[in-house]
C-alpha cells in the first residue's frame, strides 16, 4: 500500500480493506467487482477513495443483471449523498441483522421499525432530547440500565 500511495506501482488489486483509510490523491479509476454484494453507503465509501487529486476519475461496478441490483446501483449513481444512500439501502435491502446470524434480544417487530424513515427520525430527536437534557440518564433509570447491558455486549470505537 506504501509503495502504490508513493507512486512505486500504478495497479492496486485489494479486497474491500482498500476503503479503510485510503488517501492517494493520484487515484483515478476504481473498478468494484460483485458491488451488488455491497451496501450503498459502502460502495460510496469505495468511490471517496479515489477522485482525491486534481485529474478526473472513474469509479466502475461490476454487478449481477438483476433489476433489484441495477435499481440499486443507478441511486449510488444520482446521489453523493452518505446518509441519503444508507436510508435507501434500508428501503431496498431491509435492516438485515445486527449481530450474527440471529439477534437475540430484538424482536422483528423492532427490526421491522427500523425500516420506517419517519419512526427512525422520531426516535433520534427523542433521544437527542434526551441526551440534551439528561446525558447520565437519572430521570431514565431503566434506559440507563439498558445501555449499561448493551455497551458490555458490544464493542465500538
Amino acid at each position: 500500500m506504501r509503495e502504490f500511495k508513493q507512486g512505486w506501482h500504478d495497479i492496486l488489486v485489494s479486497t474491500s480493506v482498500v476503503e479503510v483509510g485510503v488517501d492517494v490523491p493520484n487515484a483515478t479509476v476504481m473498478v468494484v467487482e460483485g458491488a451488488d454484494r455491497f451496501g450503498l453507503a459502502q460502495l460510496h465509501q469505495f468511490r471517496g477513495r479515489i477522485g482525491r487529486g486534481s485529474d478526473q476519475s472513474y469509479c466502475f461496478l461490476s454487478a449481477s443483471d438483476d433489476s433489484m441490483a441495477k435499481r440499486r446501483l443507478e441511486t449510488l449513481a444520482k446521489t453523493d449523498d452518505g446518509f441519503a444512500l444508507a436510508e435507501a439501502d434500508l428501503k431496498f435491502r431491509g435492516p438485515g441483522e445486527f449481530f450474527g446470524i440471529r439477534q437475540s434480544g430484538i424482536s422483528d417487530i423492532a427490526m421491522t421499525a427500523l425500516a420506517d424513515p419517519e419512526l427512525v427520525k422520531k426516535a433520534r430527536l427523542a433521544a437527542r432530547t434526551i441526551m440534551k437534557t439528561d446525558p447520565t440518564l437519572k430521570k431514565y433509570p431503566l434506559l440507563r440500565e439498558l445501555v449499561d447491558q448493551f455497551g458490555r455486549l458490544v464493542h465500538s470505537e
